[in-house]
């Protein structure tokens, strides 16, 4: 019976690449994105679509992420240290603005929905964090690394993260049911790891690449996954935000390893950046979009 599911699970996943190959083929040829396309497709054949696929949570969970983190690292690239921290410090009054026009509307809309503070409080993420993973596959996507207002965005999208090691410690402290105190002692640790990451990838980028370099791809290849996981999974720990860890990783790295990196990721990148989009989907049971699709159009 094992062997049996086992074979259902590879045929599945066969059938599941397969038509990510195909969306991928249909999305070029009207020269759109495939996103939306691997979410519409996930719905219909995910948690109460029209033919429900039978992987694990355990898989699904750990392709969405390895997904997540290879187009965040991927993304910081792009960047060396020195622009990372002009871009923060120059787009400091954007991520502001990007702040107060996005996280106030949403908590205001819990309120009037007769929410809880709470739950307000949580609309308020919602609405205030962008996808980084959405947008960094799109601008991948369409070329547009080397646009001008593109370091803009990601300056934009960084300090949205940075802002999340804040929030998201402070809001499991406060579902959690604990004190002010025991939040703020949260807040101050991830402030705190995330300014020695900062640190970390702008005075010391060489010395990983140097760690990192080999006539190897695949000893490359094994020692950059192994970082990113690492790095991402301790930020994972600390509540931080596990994409920050897996940006700042892709920061560190600068010159022709940086470049062979990019290289020898993009196909792996590309795989597991389609199943996130395509298991996202999958995840969302589509009965419980209609009720809700008022209020989330508002």
């Amino acid at each position: 019976m094992e062997l049996t599911n086992a074979a259902l699970v590879l045929i599945e996943l066969g059938v599941v690449v397969i038509g990510l190959a195909l969306l991928d083929r249909l999305a070029r040829r009207f020269g759109i994105s495939a996103i939306p396309l691997y979410l519409v497709v996930g719905l219909a054949f995910g948690n109460g679509g029209l033919v429900p696929l039978n992987f694990s949570e355990g898989f699904l969970h750990v392709g969405t992420e390895i997904g997540v983190l290879l187009l965040l690292f991927t993304l910081g690239l792009g960047y060396t240290g020195e622009q990372l921290r002009k871009g923060l410090k120059s787009g400091l009054s954007d991520g502001v603005v990007d702040f107060l026009f996005s996280f106030p509307p949403g908590f205001v809309a819990g309120l009037l929905m007769g929410w809880s503070p709470m739950a307000a409080w949580l609309l308020g993420g919602v609405t205030y964090i962008s996808s980084s993973a959405i947008i960094s596959k799109i601008i991948t996507e369409r070329g547009w690394l080397s646009n001008r207002e593109t370091s803009c965005v990601v300056n934009i999208l960084v300090f949205e993260d940075l802002i999340m090691a804040a929030y998201l410690p402070l809001t499991i402290v406060l579902l959690a049911g604990q004190s002010i105190a025991a939040a703020s002692i949260s807040v101050v640790i991830a402030v705190v790891v995330v300014g020695v990451l900062l640190f970390l990838a702008i005075n010391y980028g060489e010395f990983v690449g140097r760690l990192i370099q080999h006539e190897s791809d695949e000893v490359v290849l094994f020692s950059i996954l192994g970082l990113i996981l690492l790095v991402a999974g301790l930020a994972q720990l600390l509540h931080i935000s596990a994409p920050v860890g897996a940006f700042l990783v892709g920061v560190a790295l600068k010159g022709p390893i940086a470049d062979r990196t990019r290289k020898i990721l993009s196909p792996l990148r590309d795989l597991f950046a389609a199943i996130f989009f395509l298991f996202f989907g999958l995840q969302i049971d589509p009965a419980i979009l209609p009720p809700v699709m008022l209020p989330a159009i508002g």
